[in-house]
């Protein structure tokens, strides 16, 4: 990778489509530790105990899909939602499959299902977590199940292209301040655990695809846009190696009493 231009990394980058929470593009361009706890294999268990599940923000469903493929048995009816029109289409052919309901449902809108419809709610990265609609849905007894990204995810990376950042955004999405809010919905949290994780990557290509595809990151992010701090980055990963930077993940486990 090391020998191939500035302008050939970034097109191929930018050429790459973005859609759903595949990341096989970033083989040998990218790593990422993973948590300890193996979200998707847990999630199979959970679905394995439910009769009726919804997977909040499901992105591509990739993630459903692989628990529900590995459960040993799957609920008698499972939803899921997702806001961005690229992926409610991706996720309805996949999950579709496997009888999913996909309903394109906007991020910030109240879920679209009745009261106390589901006894297990899941969601891998949501934006922010909805206690209010997530304790709503929720039937007695019933377990939401997610793991979280945590504050200044990431943060050696944005704070490169966008310099320091001011504590409030530092540590919004902070683990207790969320098990709060949780509790304040109503929930119990059973369990709450969070790591953070080593990141790596390997090339100026793999910044580009995380930027465009983890948007959130550097609001409006274009190579046009960011083109002198990209050049600059690009150097230093060819004089130093791998750009190092520190993911922040949690997992909840939370019951409605």
């Amino acid at each position: 990778m090391g020998t191939r231009t500035f302008e050939a990394l970034v097109a191929e980058a930018v050429a790459a489509p973005t859609e759903g929470w595949d990341f096989s593009w970033f083989e040998g361009r990218a790593t990422e530790e993973r948590p300890s706890w193996g979200y998707a294999a847990s999630l199979a268990g959970r679905l394995g105990g439910a009769r009726a599940a919804l997977d909040v923000q499901t992105g591509g469903g990739e993630v459903l899909d692989f628990a529900l493929a590995r459960a040993s048995r799957t609920p008698a009816y499972t939803a899921a939602t997702e806001g961005w029109p690229p992926n409610v289409e991706k996720a309805a052919a996949l999950l579709g499959l496997r009888g999913v309901q996909v309903v394109a449902s906007d991020e910030d809108a109240p879920l679209p299902f009745a009261d106390g419809a589901f006894d297990l709610v899941s969601s891998r990265h949501p934006v922010r977590p909805h206690w209010d609609e997530i304790a709503r849905v929720l039937k007695a007894g019933g377990t939401y199940f997610a793991q979280h990204v945590g504050p200044s995810s990431v943060f050696e990376l944005v704070e490169f292209f966008l310099g320091p950042q001011p504590d409030e955004v530092r540590t919004a999405r902070a683990p207790e301040r969320e098990r709060a809010d949780a509790e304040a919905a109503g929930l119990e949290v059973v369990d709450l655990r969070a790591e953070r994780l080593r990141v790596e990557f390997h090339d100026i290509g793999a910044v580009v695809h995380f930027l465009r595809k983890v948007v959130w990151m550097v609001p409006g992010f274009t190579v046009e846009a960011h083109e002198p701090r990209l050049r600059a980055l690009h150097g230093r990963i060819l004089r130093e190696g791998p750009f190092v930077a520190y993911s922040s993940r949690h997992l909840f486990d939370v019951r409605k009493p």
